[in-house]
């Protein structure tokens, strides 16, 4: 059986006498398209934070590739959400997407080098920016701009690629073209995607997990009612129009 690329195992995480999130067990495999949901508050944003080594545990361990230092993470590509960035600031779209390889820099003094420049045109080749790499960063569509902050987590070669809520700032069909770059990366990574709106998940997620404090899941890519209802902690109705695994429940709505 293929190795999990990363692994949580019983993490708890404990802030001022709250608990944010409680014995939490997830396995990502290379070949996952994983949906984590959730109410906001739930826990999703410190669970990222908690795999990407940004925030200590209170209890519990991370794996990357079996590792668990900062060599380890550096197999992970990381995509916040979209209102993090300043897209004032005056940088172009090609800078913004090298910066991305900082951390691949071991050089002293820290200089970007020839492979750093070749992966960074690649990256933009494959966002298809290639076109915008000379622009000022505020002057792309939302939807371009999303594509530079992919491209600027895919530049340092990434096994596992993890999106924060990345399709809040944009419209239906700049999701729809985002969810199609991302099935095509899938050849390449592992993908966990992180997101309180049910609705926007595509078709072809593989696995899907309900979020708060507690992990619920039972691995496979469908949403189920008991899954809802424990992480939302009321009764939910699930109906299909044409989008699979839609919520529109009118308490959940309100959650």
């Amino acid at each position: 059986m293929t190795a999990p690329v990363i692994e949580v195992e019983d993490v708890e995480v404990r802030f001022r006498g709250h608990t944010i999130l409680e014995e939490v067990n997830l396995a990502i495999y290379p070949d996952d398209f994983y949906a984590i949901i959730g109410p906001n508050g739930g826990g999703k944003t410190t669970l990222l934070r908690v795999i990407l080594g940004l925030l200590t545990p209170s209890r519990g361990t991370v794996r990357i590739l079996g590792g668990t230092g900062p060599a380890a993470r550096k197999n992970l590509g990381y995509v916040p959400q979209f209102r993090t960035f300043d897209f004032e600031y005056p940088i172009t779209v090609r800078e913004m997407v090298l910066s991305g390889r900082l951390g691949h820099i071991t050089r002293i003094p820290r200089r970007y080098g020839a492979d750093d420049h070749a992966r960074t045109e690649e990256a933009l080749e494959t966002l298809n920016i290639i076109d915008l790499a000379d622009r000022q960063i505020r002057s792309p569509s939302g939807g371009e701009q999303q594509r530079a902050i992919i491209a600027r987590a895919l530049v340092g070669d990434p096994k596992v690629l993890l999106l924060d809520e990345p399709t809040v700032y944009v419209d239906a069909p700049t999701t729809a073209q985002f969810y199609g770059i991302l099935d095509g990366l899938r050849e390449r990574m592992a993908i966990v995607l992180v997101t309180h709106d049910i609705g926007v998940l595509p078709e072809h997620v593989s696995r899907v997990a309900c979020l708060n404090q507690r992990l619920y899941t039972h691995d496979t890519n469908e949403i189920t009612a008991d899954m809802l209802e424990a992480a939302y902690h009321c009764p939910v109705d699930l109906i299909a129009h044409g989008v699979p695994h839609r919520v529109l429940s009118e308490h959940a709505e309100e959650e």
